[in-house]
């Protein structure tokens, strides 16, 4: 692995008095370069990863992490699915044009060796054999991206863990107390509205083969943690899965939601499957007879919200959910 040097040091010029000619002449530089001190980081698999100093070039497997990178200031060589990040990821989006290293389950170890990285970022989420081909390439920080029991502190991890790895820990600080004033101020903009402990419910969807299926997320998601922080009681009775929080259910799942529940969605007209509540269930008569679509309780937040991101993400989220309840 190649040697990151954090900073180069300048050269000094010292004086000499030689006494016998009574003239001065410039000593030769002795100040050696120093190198960066190495950096020893436990990853969410529990192996321990050596760097030499912080890492530049950094290859991303997973849009968490890339979201995070980005916030950090560090601009991924290489990135899985470049154009869905685009797509589904506004709310921090790339600042350079990282090298396409195939999809986010199956990414291509060629592709990674030949960007040459100092570190790949891999979520837990990637099948044990590819980390293992990956690590033949590059030292790889396995990143669990969500756990189920705290989305929210594991997201502040998450930043900790790729800040110290870029030598980004300052910012990752201003990352944190920005994202908790955000929190903070839509928590207050609801309770000001009246919407303290209101009833929410937040899903996508997807139209496949005609077939429609949607996705709860429990109080175990990320998203389903900053709503319960805004002050919203989450009105999902179902159990979402140990990492995500996640659910998944049908239309008729959704009569089990309270009458007065504020019904919550994100679709992405980039992909055309993922919109089955303007699309399919426009017409469907267990959708339209529901009391809070009859109401007008259905809020389409806005695309390019990455429901599974950083504190970018969700902080662009906490902005369309106080502007949408609180629309009048």
């Amino acid at each position: 692995m190649r040697r990151l040097l954090l900073t180069a040091t300048a050269a000094t010029v010292a004086a000499l008095t030689l006494s016998a000619c009574g003239t001065t002449e410039p000593a030769a530089d002795d100040t050696a370069k120093k190198p960066a001190e190495r950096i020893t980081l436990t990853d969410a698999s529990g192996k321990k990863v050596e760097l030499d100093g912080p890492a530049e070039k950094v290859v991303g497997t997973e849009w968490h992490e890339v979201e995070l990178l980005v916030s950090l200031g560090v601009d991924p060589v290489g990135v899985a699915d470049v154009k869905g990040y685009k797509t589904w990821n506004t709310a921090v989006p790339l600042e350079n044009e990282p090298k396409d290293i195939g999809t986010r389950g199956e990414p291509s170890v060629e592709t990674i060796a030949a960007l040459k990285p100092d570190l790949v970022v891999a979520s837990t989420d990637l099948p044990p054999a590819a980390v293992k081909q990956l690590r033949k390439v590059a030292p790889v920080l396995e990143v669990r991206s969500a756990d189920a029991s705290d989305p929210i502190g594991q997201m502040k991890r998450n930043l900790d863990l790729l800040a110290k790895a870029t030598g980004t820990t300052e910012r990752a600080g201003k990352i944190k107390e920005e994202f908790d004033a955000k929190v903070a101020e839509g928590e207050k903009a609801l309770a000001d509205a009246g919407l303290a402990g209101a009833k929410y419910a937040f899903a996508d969807g997807y139209d496949i083969s005609n077939q429609v299926s949607i996705r709860p997320f429990t109080s175990g998601s990320l998203i389903g943690a900053v709503n319960e922080k805004l002050g919203l009681k989450n009105d999902w009775a179902v159990k979402g899965d140990e990492s995500y929080g996640l659910a998944s259910t049908d239309v008729e799942g959704l009569t089990k939601l309270s009458d007065d529940v504020h019904f919550a969605y994100i679709g992405n007209d980039g992909d055309k499957n993922s919109t089955p509540f303007t699309g399919k269930l426009a017409d469907d008569k267990v959708w339209t007879s529901l009391p809070f679509v009859k109401k007008g309780n259905v809020h389409r937040l806005p695309d390019g919200i990455w429901m599974f991101g950083g504190p970018g993400s969700m902080t662009q989220y906490v902005d369309s959910v106080v502007a949408a309840l609180t629309k009048k």
